[in-house]
């Protein structure tokens, strides 16, 4: 692929002073565009050191309106940013809708530098470089703009130019022991780029080739192709088809299975036998939050049901025997206006526990294909990919070595309106219920559909979902706790095998 590049390519200055002009001013009205069509744009500059990429970085954002973009330079990632997956910080950069994110080195560095130090298992490449790619569709999906650049240069241009900024007192700094060293290993860097480009080079994100040899024409190609990706991608979306309204189908199709159906509601524990197995279990907990802390494992636990169906009570029983430094619960409701501006997994990714903690989630990036698709918040487009975009984001968390577990705590129509009631009688649980949850009610049918698309389109192998019989509250209690157990125990013996 780099082989095609004509490194030869020049401009002289005259030409480049001409050409830069128009461009950055084209650049600077589009940016304008971007901020009224609330199109987000992220740039990637990806390349050898010594490229250019610093020159052509501070060219862009001279002539660009400072409110409406953010530089972010990638770094090896620090001892926090390695407790979770490497995803995760590029995440919490991402640009609301309307601005520009321009990545200094991106999550490329983790195919490209990480592997020239060997920081990244060979085997785990395959599965990164899958999840980039679902990143950046993801993104794609969501109507982010993508522009991925890699500055080429040959080996001879890359010896010069570090140098000579080596020998000036004022830019010796820049170079660093890892630059010489990917000069040193040129040929190696360079199949890793290859195999990089190869295989993340993507409909949704496809690689631009800039060759870098001149800096005049390395500078006026990404100009140009910036300015082209941000046209074509506004000119899309001006023409764009109207979204498809929200259709929850309120039928099961013959061929759908029935999950929440086959749970068993009759099952049931007495008031000594839930003492005995809860205690039992919550001691068995505890023991278990050494180990995860010792082995560094995150564990994700994942709360959804119907209203009033014992997720709260669930959480507490699971929590009482915890050390309170080693969990965290995060209960979401409907979106905020700040997280409206970014792809609706942005606000689950900020909450993601650290290795060796618990990240408890009452209700969680399921609301997409629930309530979202029901009440309408969501298109049909929008919630059939989430499917998708679920799997992917799942799949990325239990392969970095996540335990995640997914309850849906299922109850009857009867037991729900009983506990409704109980609920409005009690002066210290009215709070609770809202009409909102009666509102929920006169949609059960709907729900219903809802969750038994979700359950057969998001139970992975490595995901799989456990359906909580709920009508018995000590039952259901009891067996969340043991569900957790055995997962964490699952994790472990998975560790002391490999």
């Amino acid at each position: 692929m780099l082989d095609t590049l004509d490194l030869d390519r020049s401009l002289d200055k005259v030409t480049y002073g001409t050409q830069i002009e128009e461009l950055m001013r084209q650049l600077r009205s589009l940016q304008q565009a971007c901020w009224e069509k609330k199109l987000t744009f992220v740039v990637v500059l990806e390349g050898w050191a010594a490229a250019g990429k610093g020159g052509l970085l501070k060219k862009m954002v001279n002539y660009l309106d400072p409110r409406g973009f953010s530089v972010y330079p990638t770094l090896p990632p620090t001892p926090e940013e390695r407790k979770y997956p490497f995803l995760w910080r590029f995440w919490q950069q991402l640009p609301p809708h309307g601005s520009i994110g321009i990545f200094y080195h991106s999550w490329y560095i983790h195919l490209l530098e990480d592997r020239l130090f060997d920081r990244v298992a060979a085997a785990k490449v395959p599965q990164a470089m899958a999840t980039i790619n679902a990143f950046e569709r993801q993104l794609s999906d969501d109507g982010v703009a993508i522009a991925k650049f890699f500055l080429h240069l040959g080996r001879k241009e890359l010896k010069k130019r570090l140098k000579k900024t080596a020998e000036d007192d004022l830019t010796a700094w820049r170079v660093r022991p890892e630059d010489w060293y990917q000069e040193e290993r040129y040929k190696e860097y360079r199949t890793l780029a290859e195999e990089m480009l190869l295989h993340t080079s993507t409909g949704a994100a496809p690689w631009i080739l800039v060759e870098a040899n001149c800096k005049y024409w390395a500078r006026i190609k990404v100009l140009s192709q910036l300015v082209a990706v941000l046209r074509e991608t506004l000119d899309r979306n001006a023409i764009a088809h109207p979204e498809i309204l929200a259709s929850p189908q309120a039928e099961l199709l013959p061929t759908e299975p029935d999950y929440l159906g086959k749970v068993d509601l009759s099952l049931a524990l007495n008031r000594d036998d839930y003492k005995k197995r809860l205690r039992k279990a919550q001691i068995e907990l505890q023991k278990l939050q050494l180990k995860i802390h010792q082995h560094k494992i995150p564990v994700v636990l994942l709360f959804e049901g119907w209203d009033a169906a014992g997720k709260g009570g669930a959480i507490k029983r699971l929590t009482d025997s915890l050390d309170p430094r080693s969990y965290k619960v995060n209960a979401y409701a409907a979106p905020t206006e700040e997280e409206k501006k970014y792809h609706y997994l942005w606000r689950f990714w900020h909450r993601l526990p650290e290795a060796g903690k618990f990240g408890i989630f009452d209700r969680s990036w399921y609301g997409r294909v629930l309530v979202e698709r029901v009440e309408g918040f969501a298109t049909e487009r929008e919630w059939r990919r989430a499917y998708r975009e679920i799997n992917e984001f799942e799949s990325q968390l239990t392969s970095d070595g996540c335990v995640l577990v997914k309850f849906w705590l299922h109850l009857s129509r009867e037991e729900q309106l009983k506990r409704f009631e109980e609920r409005k009688q009690d002066p210290f649980k009215a709070y609770k219920l809202t009409e909102e949850d009666w509102r929920n009610r006169e949609k059960w049918n709907l729900y219903e559909v809802a969750v038994n698309h979700a359950i057969a389109r998001t139970a992975t192998p490595a995901a799989p979902w456990t359906l909580v019989p709920g009508d018995d509250k000590y039952y259901a209690r009891t067996f969340v706790l043991e569900t957790v157990i055995e997962a964490i125990e699952a994790k472990l013996k998975a560790i002391r095998k490999s």
